[in-house]
């Protein structure tokens, strides 16, 4: 009776059903290649204010902003808690902003160039990669 739920099944019964039924995660490689070309289709939408020079580019990029918004991301939403709280969130875009033009500074290859190109470049990649999830 593998699969089913039955009542007084026991929590880790529960739990290894649980993970069965989970659909599994996308490998790693895929991910960085569909996001990488998301950071790429991005630019080419803005082409006017960000500029990458190729698609190895966009991977490292892509690679640079996972990093960034792992280590560094958290510490600064923590620093400036109250500030977001009080613009209701809406400082998280000027957070963005700064972090994506710390990482055009460091990579050959990807310029942005100001800071609302910056913002804008952060909000069309979380609608593109809203998009990508769903394919």
């Amino acid at each position: 009776m593998r699969g089913r739920l039955t009542v007084g099944q026991k929590p880790l019964e529960l739990l290894i059903l649980v993970r069965i039924q989970a659909p599994q995660p996308m490998p790693f490689l895929i991910k960085i290649l569909i996001n990488s070309f998301a950071i790429y289709l991005t630019a080419y939408f803005l082409k006017a204010g960000i500029q990458i020079k190729d698609f190895y580019a966009a991977v490292v990029v892509y690679l640079a902003l996972s990093l960034v918004n792992t280590f560094i991301k958290p510490i600064l939403k923590i620093l400036f808690l109250p500030l977001n709280i009080i613009t209701l969130g809406l400082f998280s875009l000027v957070i963005n902003g700064v972090l994506i033009i710390a990482i055009s500074h460091f990579i050959p290859g990807f310029y942005v160039k100001d800071f609302f190109w910056a913002i804008l470049f952060s909000i069309v990649l979380s609608v593109v990669n809203w998009f990508f999830r769903f394919l």
